[in-house]
C-alpha cells in the first residue's frame, strides 16, 4: 500500500508539471527585475605563486584569498569593517576593484569612482597594508586616476587633472612629474577620447622593471577640435537652481579627416628627477596605440602605427637617450587588425611573439630580431581569436581559435615549435579561458546555445579539477517558461558567400502558419553575433509573443579570414547591406514567414545598417528600428573610420554612397529612429542630420530622443521604457 501511494505521488506531480500552465515571460523580467541574470565567476586575480587566487566578496567589503585546487578560503586580505584606521569607516564602505604590489604586502584600492568617458575615471585610492592592516589615502591633494604600482619599491604613480605624479611612501612624498596638464589641451599619462575609445585603454604611462623609471604618453589636443553637448536637468524641479539653464559639455573628439592628438613619449627618471624625450620620427601624424617596457635593459618599445593603419612597427628606444632603431615592421593592403598590439610579448633579448594576419588568417608568429625570421607557430585556414600567453619554462603556448567552424571556440595549447598541438576544451560551443600566474591552472567559461555559462577549474593539461558555477538554479528557472533555443542555419547568396546565421521560432512554432520576421544584427567589421553561445532575452520574449527572429552575419564580420574581413575595406555597408537584404530574400523562400511583415532591427553600427538597408532593401523591410546610428561617416571619429575607409579627402564616394543620409529619399517602410542626447560616441547629431533630411524628403518615421543618455541609452526606467517602446512599435507594424 506504501509502495503505491508513493507511486501514485509521483504520478500526480509529474502530471502537475506536465500540465501546469508554464509561465509567461514579460518585459519586467528582462528589464527590470533581472529575472534571468546568470551567475558566473567574475574578478579573480591569480596570486604570485600560482596557486592561489583572490576575489572581492561580500558586496566589495572583502578580499579573499582561496586555493584554486579547493576552492576553499585560506586567508581574508582585506575587510573593510576590520580597518585599523577606524576613522576611514566614514568616508570608505566598499571597494571596487584593487591590484597587489609587487611582493603583494600590500594593497591598492579604489572606490567612488565617477567615470569620464567608457573606460576613464577619477577615483578616491587607498593603499592597505596586508600585514599591519593598515591604511592610508593615496593623496590628500584631489582625486586620482590610474593608481599603479611601481613593480620594485614603495611608489605608485597616478594622473590627476591631466598631470603624473609619484606618490613615495616610504619617504612620504607626492612629487609633481609633469607640470603642462591642461584640460582639453595637454593630456600626460592618460589618452584622448579617442585613443581610449578606439585603441582599447586608459593608462598611458607604465614602470620600467626595475621601478627606477616611468615611461608615459603626452597628448596635445590642443589643434583637435571641439565636440559640444547639452546637459539637461532631466527629471529636476523646474524651480531648482540652474534648472532653467542647460550646461555645456565640451571635449575633443576628432572626426574623420580632422587634426589628432600630437602624441610624444617620455621617460622619468625617479631617482634623478631627469626627463628624457623619446624620439618617435618627424612625422607627427601618425598614431603610438602602445609603449611596452622590453626584456633589455633600460629599452622601451614603442608602437608606432602610421594614419592609414596600414603599417605598424616596433621601436626599441634608449630610455637614457631617446634614439630608436625599428625592429619590426608589417605592411598591410587593407588595415592592420587592432587586437595585435595587445598580442607582443617580448620573449627575450632577441624575440618577440606576436599574431599577425600576413597568411590571411589571424595566427602567432615567433619574429627573432637577430636573423628577421618570421616563425610560424600556428598555422591553418582558421583564425586565432584569442591568444592567451606562453609558458617560457614548458615552451607552450594557449590560445583560443575557431578551428572547425567559424561560430564556435575552443582553447588550445601548443608548443612553440608548431608541434604537439592540443585541444584542451571538449564542449562544442563558445569557450573563454583565464590562466593562473605560472600557467599552472586556468577556469573555462563555456556556453552554446542549449547550456548556460557553465564556470569550470582545469589543470594546464586540461584535466577538471572541480566545476565553480554550473547556474543549476538558473536552468530551473528557465524551464518553467515555454521557450526555443537558437537553431544554426546556413546560406549561400547570390555572390557564391555562405552566411552563417540562427533563428529562434516561436512558442508553439507550426510550420504550417506564416510568421513576422524581427532580423537582428550589428554588422561591424570583425564583429560576429551567429556564435553558438548560450541566450536567452529579450528575443525569447518576442518569440513568445509570436516573432520568428532571425540573426545573419554577413560579410565583413569576423573568425573567417582577413579576405571575408576586408572585403569591405573603403565601402562600409555596401556588402553588408547586400548580404543583409539577400537574407531577407532567403526567409522569404520559408514557408513559415511572413514575406509582408519582416523588420530589422540593430544598434550603433547596427542602426547604420537598419537605415541603410531599408533605402537599399526595394520596400523587403516593413519596419526598421535604428538605434544610436551612425548616419554618415564623416561624423564618426577618424581612428576607427579611417581604418576601414581612409580619409573623406581620399574616399568621398566610399563615404557618401554607402551613407543613410544620402539615400533619405529611398527610405520605405515604417522607421523607429532612437538617440541618446548625451551620446559622447556616436553623437546625437547623427540622427538630428538623418531625419532632417527624412523630413525634407516628406518620409514619415517615428523618433525617440532620452535626454542626457550616452551610447548605452541606460539608467533608472530608460532601458525598460527603450524596450517597451521598441516592443510596441514592432507589434504595431508587423502584428496589426
Amino acid at each position: 500500500m506504501k509502495k503505491l501511494l508513493v507511486l501514485f505521488t509521483i504520478l500526480f506531480s509529474f502530471q502537475f508539471v506536465s500540465f501546469a500552465q508554464p509561465e509567461k515571460l514579460t518585459l519586467e523580467d528582462f528589464f527590470q527585475k533581472r529575472t534571468f541574470a546568470q551567475k558566473s565567476v567574475y574578478g579573480l586575480t591569480s596570486m604570485n605563486d600560482g596557486i592561489h587566487y583572490s576575489t572581492l566578496t561580500n558586496r566589495g567589503k572583502c578580499i579573499v584569498k582561496y586555493s584554486y585546487k579547493t576552492g576553499e578560503a585560506v586567508d581574508t586580505l582585506f575587510n573593510v569593517d576590520e580597518l585599523v584606521a577606524i576613522n576611514m569607516k566614514d568616508t570608505l564602505y566598499y571597494i571596487q576593484d584593487y591590484e597587489f604590489s609587487d611582493d603583494e604586502s600590500q594593497i591598492l584600492i579604489y572606490t567612488n569612482a565617477d567615470y569620464i568617458y567608457r573606460r576613464s575615471f577619477v577615483a578616491d585610492y587607498y593603499v592597505y597594508n596586508v600585514n599591519t592592516k593598515e591604511i592610508r589615502p593615496l593623496s590628500d591633494n584631489g582625486r586620482q586616476q590610474l593608481g599603479t604600482f611601481a613593480p620594485v619599491g614603495n611608489k605608485v604613480a597616478f594622473v590627476r587633472e591631466n598631470n603624473l605624479f609619484v606618490k613615495d611612501f616610504d619617504a612620504n612624498v607626492e612629487t609633481q612629474v609633469t607640470y603642462d596638464g591642461d584640460f582639453n589641451s595637454i593630456i600626460n599619462g592618460a589618452p584622448d577620447w579617442v585613443y581610449e575609445e578606439e585603441f582599447g585603454f586608459n593608462k598611458a604611462f607604465e614602470w620600467s622593471p626595475d621601478g627606477k623609471k616611468l615611461a608615459f604618453m603626452r597628448f596635445d589636443e590642443s589643434r583637435v577640435k571641439m565636440f559640444n553637448m547639452t546637459m539637461f536637468k532631466g527629471a529636476a524641479p523646474v524651480h531648482e537652481e540652474n534648472a532653467l539653464y542647460p550646461s555645456n559639455t565640451t571635449y575633443k573628439y576628432p572626426k574623420a579627416g580632422e587634426d589628432n592628438s600630437v602624441v610624444t613619449v617620455n621617460v622619468y627618471d625617479v631617482n634623478t628627477g631627469k626627463m628624457h624625450l623619446m624620439n618617435v620620427g618627424e612625422e607627427t601624424d601618425q598614431y603610438i596605440p602602445r609603449i611596452r617596457w622590453t626584456t633589455r635593459n633600460n629599452v622601451l618599445a614603442i608602437f608606432r602605427v602610421n594614419r592609414l593603419q596600414n603599417m605598424f612597427e616596433i621601436l626599441f628606444a634608449d630610455a637614457n637617450t631617446g634614439n630608436y632603431e625599428v625592429v619590426y615592421s608589417e605592411t598591410n593592403q587593407y588595415y592592420i587588425d587592432e587586437s595585435v598590439y595587445d598580442n607582443v610579448v617580448f620573449v627575450d633579448d632577441n624575440s618577440i611573439m606576436l599574431t599577425s594576419e600576413i597568411s590571411g588568417y589571424m595566427h602567432i608568429y615567433m619574429y627573432h630580431l637577430d636573423t628577421k625570421i618570421m616563425q610560424r607557430i600556428t598555422d591553418g585556414e582558421w583564425d586565432v581569436t584569442d591568444f592567451l600567453g606562453y609558458n617560457q619554462k614548458t615552451k607552450t603556448v594557449y590560445y583560443i581559435s575557431c578551428e572547425g567552424s567559424p561560430i564556435r571556440t575552443n582553447l588550445y595549447s601548443i608548443r612553440v615549435d608548431g608541434k604537439k598541438r592540443l585541444r584542451l576544451t571538449q564542449g562544442e560551443g563558445t569557450n573563454m579561458a583565464v590562466f593562473s600566474k605560472g600557467y599552472k591552472y586556468y577556469v573555462n567559461y563555456f556556453s552554446n546555445f542549449e547550456t548556460p555559462t557553465y564556470v569550470t577549474l582545469h589543470e594546464a593539461s586540461g584535466k577538471m579539477i572541480r566545476v565553480l558555477e554550473d547556474n543549476a538554479a538558473y536552468i530551473k528557472k528557465v524551464a518553467q517558461y515555454k521557450h526555443n533555443n537558437k537553431e544554426f542555419f546556413t546560406f549561400t547568396t547570390s555572390n557564391g558567400d555562405v552566411l552563417y546565421g540562427y533563428m529562434i521560432k516561436p512558442v508553439d512554432f507550426d510550420e504550417y502558419k506564416q510568421y513576422p520576421v524581427v532580423m537582428t544584427q550589428y554588422s561591424g567589421p570583425g564583429s560576429q553575433s551567429a556564435v553558438d553561445s548560450w541566450s536567452f532575452d529579450w528575443y525569447n520574449y518576442l518569440s513568445q509573443e509570436g516573432f520568428l527572429i532571425v540573426c545573419v552575419d554577413p560579410r565583413g564580420t569576423g573568425n573567417r579570414g582577413e579576405e571575408f574581413k576586408k572585403c569591405t575595406y573603403m565601402q562600409l555597408g555596401r556588402y553588408e547591406s547586400d548580404d543583409q537584404i539577400e537574407a531577407a530574400k532567403y526567409l522569404t523562400t520559408l514557408s513559415y514567414v511572413d514575406e509582408d511583415n519582416i523588420s530589422i532591427w540593430g544598434w550603433s553600427y547596427g542602426g547604420f545598417m537598419v537605415a541603410l538597408c531599408m533605402e537599399k532593401g526595394d520596400g523587403i523591410f516593413d519596419a526598421g528600428v535604428a538605434i544610436a546610428p551612425v548616419t554618415n561617416w564623416r561624423y564618426y571619429d577618424n581612428i576607427y573610420t579611417e581604418r576601414y575607409m581612409r580619409t573623406p579627402q581620399e574616399n568621398p564616394d566610399g563615404y557618401d554612397d554607402n551613407s543613410p543620409i544620402t539615400h533619405a529619399k529611398d527610405l520605405q517602410g515604417s522607421l523607429l529612429l532612437v538617440h541618446g542626447t548625451a551620446d559622447d560616441n556616436v553623437h546625437v547629431q547623427n540622427s538630428f542630420e538623418y531625419s532632417e533630411m527624412l523630413v525634407q524628403a516628406n518620409k514619415q518615421f517615428d523618433y525617440m530622443v532620452y535626454t542626457n543618455r550616452n551610447h548605452g541609452i541606460y539608467g533608472g526606467n530608460t532601458r525598460y521604457h527603450l524596450y517597451s517602446k521598441v516592443t510596441k512599435f514592432l507589434k504595431d507594424k508587423l502584428q496589426d
